[in-house]
Parts: structure tokens; sequence; C-alpha cells
């Protein structure tokens, strides 16, 4: 017999992949932090799926997503990227992305991690929603406000309270699973 998933990710193989094995897993990993940030800051008013189905090519355009390399990206290598077709080619997000691994940096260094940070928004713990239905979960909440408001007070880009709540579900700071998902209780 088939798991019942979250109505949004049937259909298609690859969302349902990632639904079933990442999204709304806590990430404390740093470096994972940073490839969500730079993924969900890409999909501002985009959908999920369309930055999912490039993800590999934002690997291999964005140095693996590593920030230290990211923060010292030029002009020239900002211009090859918005070269590259197979990414999202924003002149505002590719230069948010090199602005973002700048400010996360300087975050580590205030905290000593970027997890340490970005997790006391939730006091350290996933926060549990009890989503009956994916279209009744919230959008932002009063933590993704918080988030937002001091993520853009430390210099970061495109980080408005909706981004900041679909990462905060991307990376398990919330399981927004349906109910009666069978990831709800694993997570």
């Amino acid at each position: 017999m088939e798991k019942q998933k979250c109505a949004w990710c049937k259909g298609d193989a690859l969302y349902e992949q990632y639904h079933d094995s990442e999204w709304g897993v806590p990430v404390k990993d740093d470096a994972t932090l940073f490839e969500f940030l730079v993924l969900e800051t890409f999909q501002a008013g985009l959908s999920w799926i369309t930055i999912l189905r490039k993800r590999e090519n934002f690997r291999e355009a964005f140095d693996s997503f590593d920030y230290r390399k990211i923060a010292h990206y030029n002009q020239d290598k900002i211009d090859s990227l918005l070269q590259d077709a197979g990414i999202v080619r924003n002149k505002l997000k590719v230069q948010a992305a090199v602005t973002n691994a700048q400010r996360f940096m300087e975050v580590q260094e205030e905290f000593g991690s970027f997890s340490k940070y970005i997790w006391g928004f939730v006091d350290g713990k996933p926060i549990k929603n009890k989503v009956e239905n994916y279209k009744e979960a919230p959008s932002t909440t009063a933590e993704s406000d918080a988030l937002s408001k001091d993520l853009k007070k430390r210099g970061f880009k495109f980080v408005g309270s909706t981004v900041m709540y679909a990462y905060m579900q991307a990376v398990g700071m919330v399981n927004d699973h349906e109910v009666d998902c069978f990831r709800n209780e694993e997570i």
C-alpha cells in the first residue's frame, strides 16, 4: 500500500523524492543551510519545482554552494552566471547570493555558526503545525517575520517573510507536513 503524502508533491517524481527525503527535515549543518538560502532566494516569485529542477545546475554554477567562494565572486564571475541558461538569470538574485554569502559569514563569526543563529528563532526545536491541507498552511508567521526583519537588518537580500517561511519549512524549522502524511510523525 502506498504511503500517504502531502498533496502538494503528488504526481512529480522529483517533488515526491524531495518531499520524502528532505522537506521538513531539521538541518543544522551550515553548508546545507546556505544551499537552501540560495535556492529559496532564487525561488522568490517562482515555483519551487522550477528551482528544484535546476538545483544541480545551481550547484555547479555556484561552486557547490560554497559560501566562502561565493562571497568573493568578482564581476567576471557574476557576468558568467548571468549567461548560464541552467540557472535563473536574475541580476539582483545573483548579486544577492554574493551579498548573502558575505553576511552569512558575518553571522557565523558573531554566533559561532549560522545554525545557532537561525535556530534561535524557534528556540532550537521545530515548530510542529497541524496542517490538514497544505493550502491552509500559513505563508508567514511571527517567527518568519522576526527572522526576515533581522536578516534584512544584517544586510541580507531577498529574505522577505514569505521566502523565510518557505526556508523554515525546507530546513525543518517548521514541520508543515499534512497530519495524514507519513512524514509528519517521522520527522
